[in-house]
């Protein structure tokens, strides 16, 4: 299986010139070819990257394209059975491959896996975006074995069972490229943030897996891009998980009425009124978030709601009912897993920290 690791770029140089070395050294005896997709950079990584890694090949794009579109755009020209995406803040050791591609080979259920992600910085503790593979509520607030809301565990091995998940972390994870071209790749309007997810939770209603590899492991900084505090990122979390809603709840729903018994026209009918009406809720939800933020004095943050909320509705396209219809009929037998009743946000405030050994039973 030949594989191609793909780092998508844009103004990282210094970071590209402190995590290439190891990644290279990782990639000996592999049949794994390294990529740098960058995204229009003007601090110099591409000149860099001719000079001091010039074996590696570099897909230079015409501008910023964000995440989603860069690696769109770029893996246009990569020719691979395997992509596996890799954030330039991402250390590898030598050992991270070999799981991961032997879990693709292996494994053809799966559509995508991805290391446990940890902190670069608390190298013992999982990373907050990503940590032992994700979940979301029915809200569609993501959430993670090792992470929930604030909350981050270190690593002492009770995630070190080879799981299914709803979805893993962008930040190093490996798909199978013809999935990936089947799905038509990332979604475009996302840009960056939570696209994994709608990605993850696409691959399943098409009938594949999502599974961590808990042989392999990978240290990652985080806030590379965009840094946890910044409005734009909020925005960006707020907009694109409505966005990720809208694109599969209805599937969603319509597969689980077909289970039940309902015909893929009732089923179909009823699954459009019920994600309207679970989207309806969260942005309600998202509402009480806004006048907190406004409270609190950051209207900055309060801003990001409302910029995210409207171009929801500009970006935004409901499914109608005979295309969801059409998807059931041919995916009644595909499960989404990770999707757990109620709101993570209440469950987390109700039990703390004993959340974490609470988490396979409420995820389903």
């Amino acid at each position: 299986m030949h594989t191609a690791i793909v780092i998508l770029n844009w103004n990282t140089v210094d970071y590209l010139r402190q995590f290439l070395p190891p990644l290279v050294e990782s990639t000996e005896g592999e049949d794994a070819e390294i990529i740098v997709i960058d995204n229009a950079s003007s601090d110099g990584s591409v000149e860099m990257m001719e000079k001091e890694f010039p074996d590696i090949r570099t897909i230079r794009l015409d501008r910023n394209y964000g995440f989603t579109g860069g690696y769109d755009r770029g893996l246009e020209a990569v020719d691979a059975d395997c992509f596996i995406l890799l954030n330039t803040d991402v250390e590898v050791p030598s050992d991270w491959l070999g799981p991961v591609l032997r879990t693709m080979e292996n494994c053809p259920e799966v559509g995508a896996c991805a290391p446990k992600i940890m902190s670069w910085y608390d190298r013992d503790s999982f990373e907050y975006a990503g940590a032992a593979g994700g979940y979301i509520d029915s809200l569609g607030f993501p959430f993670c074995r090792g992470r929930v809301l604030g909350m981050i565990e270190k690593d002492n091995g009770q995630y070190d069972n080879a799981a299914d998940v709803m979805w893993a972390s962008g930040a190093c994870l490996a798909v199978r490229s013809s999935l990936f071209r089947r799905l038509g790749g990332l979604d475009d309007r996302f840009f960056a943030h939570m696209e994994e997810i709608d990605f993850c939770w696409r691959l399943q209603l098409e009938g594949y897996a999502v599974r961590i590899v808990p042989q392999s492991r990978v240290w990652h900084i985080g806030g590379g891009t965009l840094p946890q505090t910044s409005p734009r990122k909020l925005q960006l979390n707020y907009r694109n998980n409505l966005l990720m809603l809208q694109n599969n709840l209805a599937r969603t729903f319509a597969i689980e009425l077909c289970k039940a018994g309902k015909s893929t026209a009732e089923a179909a009918g009823r699954a459009c009124r019920k994600a309207r009406r679970r989207i309806l809720l969260r942005m309600t939800v998202d509402g009480i978030a806004a006048a907190a933020y406004l409270l609190k004095g950051s209207a900055a943050s309060f801003m990001a709601v409302v910029r995210a909320h409207s171009e929801f509705r500009e970006l935004g396209r409901w499914p109608s009912r005979q295309e969801v219809q059409a998807f059931a009929e041919v995916h009644s037998d595909s499960e989404v897993k990770g999707i757990m009743p109620g709101s993570i946000i209440l469950k987390a405030l109700v039990h703390g920290r004993r959340i974490f050994e609470k988490l396979n039973s409420l995820c389903r």
